[in-house]
């Protein structure tokens, strides 16, 4: 197994869901209550579309390369009551 280092964009809707889509894998969209329940089903659909990409014969993305060191830098949204 391969792991693949996949960016992602996370906005919260008006509803109070998140949405997370990907500029470097195109068809990722994901939608889920809270950002964690988003970012787990975005890798689902993640590994869905580059196990796809390989059974097909097609190159990954430019963007898209096996993670060779662990995420350095990853920012979190923290909500206090103040």
């Amino acid at each position: 197994m391969v792991e693949y280092l996949v960016s992602l964009k996370i906005e919260k809707l008006e509803e109070g869901m998140y949405l997370a889509t990907s500029d470097d894998l195109q068809g990722l969209v994901a939608q889920g209550r809270t950002i964690s329940d988003t970012v787990e089903i975005a890798q689902d659909v993640a590994r869905n579309l580059i196990e796809s990409i390989f059974a097909h014969g097609d190159p990954l993305p430019d963007g898209i390369a096996p993670a060779t060191k662990p995420v350095q830098n990853l920012e979190i949204p923290v909500t206090v009551s103040v």
